[in-house]
């Protein structure tokens, strides 16, 4: 029989809500027109987008945002527990390692087999970066 992995749920939701807020303002203020761009979106698939209203979207990417938050709380707790690290720089180190690890090669797909530009793979996975960070940072510090 496995331990219980201690889970602060509280700190789940707040990085999950963390990874929508990044991304809103990633891929909105700060790098939407970019992205836009780099998709090869009209103004008119914007514009129906918009339209047809996002909630299923946006529901499914809190699910997903969930999900990565939980793990990385387990991910964090093996960390603590085996590697004797804690704190901010345990979540900084986590949030750098799931993007490495994780991140990074899946992202690259969309490079290699669907012919986006490394520019996009850099916007997307740069806002992966920032927001595992984030999250990490928000988990260790509520342990």
């Amino acid at each position: 029989m496995t331990p219980e992995v201690p889970v602060n749920y509280l700190a789940v939701i707040a990085s999950a809500i963390s990874n929508m807020v990044v991304g809103t303002l990633w891929f909105g203020p700060l790098f939407g027109k970019q992205w836009i761009a780099m998709m090869g979106f009209t103004k008119e698939q914007i514009e129906k987008a918009k339209t047809a209203g996002m909630q299923k979207t946006y529901a499914m990417a809190a699910v997903g945002a969930l999900l990565m938050a939980y793990v990385m709380s387990h991910t964090l707790t093996f960390a603590s527990t085996y590697m004797q690290v804690s704190g901010p720089s345990a979540g900084v180190s986590t949030g750098f390692w799931m993007w490495l690890g994780f991140a990074v090669p899946i992202t690259m797909s969309s490079v290699l087999w669907e012919g986006k530009s490394w520019k996009l793979w850099g916007l997307t996975s740069g806002y992966y970066l920032v927001s595992l960070i984030i999250m990490g940072l928000i988990l260790a510090s509520w342990r």
